[in-house]
């Protein structure tokens, strides 16, 4: 089990991003960096990024040098995104997912955002959320 926002929940989303032959495949020609910022955590405000480079999808720790797309939640959103009990969609349209940046290459690249979704879907089983206090 890792806990959600620890660096070994990070390092199990990015050996699952970078083991999956479809995700590469799909991102070969995209270069584009996401930062996600989880605030009112039980250890602060957590940032972390996912860095997609023309078929190398890495998650790393920390605020992104020059994302091109970012989002922002608080704590109980990002838990109940990351464990699969509520979707980004409807945290996005309930105005508790916040969306910065060039939305355009969302649009354009939706398969391979959905396609990242469905390798993370492989870690929600080992997730464990705190209570934010």
């Amino acid at each position: 089990m890792v806990r959600f926002l620890s660096d070994e929940w990070i390092a199990a989303l990015d050996a699952a991003a970078t083991s999956d032959e479809a995700l590469g495949a799909l991102s070969a020609g995209l270069h584009l960096v996401v930062e996600q910022e989880v605030t009112g955590s039980p250890w602060g405000d957590v940032r972390f990024h996912v860095v997609v480079d023309h078929g190398q999808v890495h998650v790393r720790p920390g605020p992104a040098p020059d994302p091109l797309i970012r989002f922002s939640q608080d704590y109980a959103t990002a838990a109940a995104i990351a464990t699969g009990t509520g979707s980004a969609q409807r945290a996005f349209m309930a105005g508790r997912l916040r969306v910065g940046g060039d939305l355009r290459v969302l649009l354009d690249h939706v398969g391979t955002f959905e396609q990242l979704q469905d390798v993370f879907a492989a870690v929600r089983s080992e997730v464990v959320v705190e209570e934010a206090g």
